[in-house]
């Protein structure tokens, strides 16, 4: 366990950079902080995560004090900083190295992860590290296990996710951790059906109002090319949808459950031109694409999208692409990536081309995707660009579509008597809370975070925190259950 570099101002070790803002007539896109290169290239892999102290947590599956990956912070203004650096021990690597999957909040308030090597087995680790920054190892997986995909809290308190392989199967498994103790329960093993029509290799899990969860395969399925499933609490699989490789997209990334009721994803390969896809299911699995990447001249739209899609509150799903746009400079002679936004019905609209600014300032590559802040803006990072180097540092940037705050709920579930936290922004005069218009009894802990108890005869539905300056609702319907 080490204590956090992050937390302590004097502790602060990060790259800084001055804000740098480029506007259009939609949007506004800022480079926020800077990866330097120095300790590894392309640093940054998985989805930004926001914590209820307002910052944004994230992962690097190399660099750090190490060169083996670390975990940091960047708050919504420009300060990025480490909060550990994985591997001090480079002969055993007992806490882990090359984590790839983002950190999550649990509703306990500590943070819990994967890394995709080292541990006891050098099968990976999986660790928790507390508000303050004290990282504890609670399990190493077994060798061969490499586990990248990104935890979600069910219904029951545990934590679910996947790996790619585990121990003498190939195929990857999905499991369940007791975020109390540690324990690890292997609850499916992908290929348990013949010709592995089930799948292999799960992405990460979203969690539905019935309890169950929902994920992606990068391969097997009826056709080979990944699948679409839901999985219960207990590990009873059903398979919704087969790629076929072509019309629909290959090698699926994660799907989110939209307000609609419906999956959304994106497809790294396939389509109409090869270039990936974004695509609708629902829960019956009806399919249907929604986008063809690489539909305009020279890939302008973008291209083989590597991550998953995040639901504005207009509605609207915002994603990127590592590749395509229109981007590009003498130093990134190729197209280097896109963020877009895309409605529903398929209308695709691009919202930034990265290295548009000299020597790719901006960044170039954003092979992971974007997460909405609670102040109405959107978040991601780049793996390359900056004032690094093209081809390694990166940068943390925000993209301002002119979307408004809101509050999000952590857990986004509970019964009454249940003590969830809210996180938000300016948060500090609030007088009053209430769940689908019934109040709520609560305390501000920080300008960012309150702790509000559910009330009895709440029901489930939006989430309003009245402040000094207006009412802020939440952006998806709170479950009670």
């Amino acid at each position: 366990m080490r204590k956090s570099e992050f937390m302590k101002v004097a502790c602060i070790v990060a790259v800084f950079c001055v804000a740098t803002a480029v506007a259009s007539s939609a949007q506004t896109f800022t480079t926020l902080a800077n990866f330097d290169g120095s300790n590894g290239d392309g640093p940054y892999l998985g989805a930004l995560v926001q914590g209820t102290d307002g910052n944004f947590f994230g992962a690097t599956q190399f660099g750090g004090r190490y060169n083996y990956g670390e975990i940091f912070a960047v708050s919504p203004t420009d300060t990025l900083g480490r909060i550990y650096s994985f591997c001090a021990d480079k002969f055993a690597c007992p806490d882990g190295q090359s984590p790839q999957g983002s950190p999550m909040q649990a509703a306990n308030g500590n943070f819990y992860g994967t890394t995709s090597y080292g541990g006891a087995n050098n099968g990976g680790t999986l660790y928790a590290f507390t508000p303050a920054g004290t990282l504890t190892t609670l399990y190493s997986f077994p060798n061969g296990s490499t586990p990248i995909a990104t935890l979600v809290q069910g219904f029951n308190g545990y934590l679910y996710g996947g790996d790619n392989a585990s121990g003498v199967n190939v195929y990857g498994t999905i499991f369940a951790v007791n975020p109390a103790t540690g324990t690890v329960t292997t609850i499916y093993t992908f290929c348990s059906k013949p010709h592995c029509v089930d799948g292999t290799a799960s992405g990460s899990l979203v969690l539905a109002p019935n309890g169950n969860f929902y994920g992606t395969t990068g391969s097997g399925g009826i056709h080979g090319e990944g699948s679409i499933f839901e999985i219960t609490p207990s590990g009873r699989l059903t398979t919704l949808y087969s790629f076929n490789g072509s019309t629909d997209g290959q090698d699926p990334n994660s799907v989110i459950l939209a307000t609609d009721g419906n999956l959304y994803g994106t497809a790294l390969y396939g389509g109409l031109y090869n270039g990936g896809t974004v695509f609708k299911v629902t829960l019956t699995g009806a399919f249907t694409n929604l986008h063809n990447f690489c539909s305009e001249t020279n890939c302008a739209d973008g291209l083989a999208p590597h991550a998953g899609l995040v639901q504005g509150t207009d509605g609207n799903l915002y994603g990127t692409t590592p590749l395509g746009g229109t981007g590009g400079t003498a130093d990134c002679v190729s197209r280097c990536g896109t963020a877009f936004q895309i409605t529903t019905s398929g209308t695709l609209t691009t919202l930034y081309n990265f290295c548009s600014q000299t020597n790719c300032t901006d960044g170039l590559g954003p092979y992971y995707g974007l997460v909405q802040g609670t102040d109405g803006n959107f978040y991601g990072a780049t793996i390359g660009g900056g004032t690094g180097s093209v081809t390694a540092g990166g940068v943390i940037y925000r993209i301002s579509t002119g979307l408004g705050p809101f509050v999000r709920a952590n857990p986004g579930f509970g019964g009454a008597g249940h003590v969830v936290s809210i996180l938000g922004n300016g948060l500090t005069g609030t007088t009053s809370v209430s769940f689908s218009g019934t109040p709520a009894t609560f305390t501000v802990v920080s300008a960012t975070d309150i702790k509000a108890t559910v009330p009895a005869g709440a029901t489930t539905g939006t989430i309003e925190v009245t402040t000094g300056s207006g009412t802020l609702s939440s952006n998806v319907a709170f479950l009670v259950q």
